[in-house]
């Protein structure tokens, strides 16, 4: 299903994408070293609750996970790098974090994702791993305009993480999103010019790219969730919502000022 959003539903859409760049700002603040991801996804809950919205996570059963994943944020650490389950682990200094978070409000969903280094950076690859998918998020919606093509943005964002040395898994990508989280179309990280479905004003798409730094293979924890890089290198997960306009996209996740 794709759907076209009116502005009324436009406008709920805005609403729902600053809720949750600004909870994703939060978490950041607060996620510091002795931090445990469980503390995380209860902080997570009061926020969705105390906003009056709802999280599309902790019922969300997909064909791809184990049942239900019953919590209401991706905590993903290090090697981790998508649909990591929070459990009891306390952030370390140095460690890579990705928080991943999708709710819905007034009927309207939205879905971001950030990666940052607890503490103090120990190493190059962790910040070099965060800017290219940074990069790439940024060449994504930069190409996001109406009548392109799904691949006039996939290309653009696999055209930068191809050049900073990163292979790309097109198992997990971008989507559409609007009365649910998950909808036609998708977007994967790299792609061929000119191809695929054209965008219209009042699209929802949400963008993601991700990394692992020396493979393209997956492996997935024994919680039937959490995504692994299958060589147990570092990772990193970067994604906004957007809204495309007669002017071309709307960043909709970004934070209330």
């Amino acid at each position: 299903m794709i759907e076209i959003l009116n502005p009324t539903l436009l406008n709920r859409a805005r609403e729902t994408g600053a809720l949750v760049g600004t909870i994703l700002q939060e978490l950041r603040g607060r996620s510091v070293v002795g931090t445990n991801l469980l503390d995380i996804d209860r902080w997570t809950q009061k926020m969705i609750s105390e906003a009056g919205a709802q999280s599309c996570y902790v019922d969300y059963a997909p064909s791809f996970g184990r049942g239900p994943f019953g919590h209401y944020i991706c905590t993903a650490v290090n090697d981790a790098v998508l649909h990591g389950m929070p459990h009891d682990y306390t952030l370390a200094d140095g460690d890579l974090l990705t928080l991943d978070l999708a709710v819905s409000l007034n009927g309207v969903a939205a879905d971001a994702a950030i990666s940052f280094v607890v503490g103090e950076t120990k190493d190059a690859e962790s910040p070099a791993l965060i800017e290219a998918t940074e990069r790439a998020l940024a060449a994504g919606i930069a190409a996001a305009r109406p009548g392109a093509r799904i691949g006039d943005l996939a290309h653009a964002i696999g055209t930068v993480l191809g050049e900073a040395g990163y292979q790309v898994n097109t198992e997990f990508g971008g989507h559409g999103i609007g009365s649910t989280m998950h909808q036609d179309p998708h977007v994967p990280n790299t792609g061929r010019p000119g191809r695929g479905y054209t965008l219209r004003p009042g699209l929802l798409l949400a963008l993601e790219p991700w990394v692992m730094a020396d493979t393209a293979e997956l492996v997935t924890d024994a919680d039937g969730w959490t995504l692994r890089s299958a060589t147990g290198c570092r990772t990193a997960h970067t994604e906004h919502t957007i809204a495309i306009t007669e002017d071309g996209a709307e960043i909709l996740t970004l934070p209330k000022r």
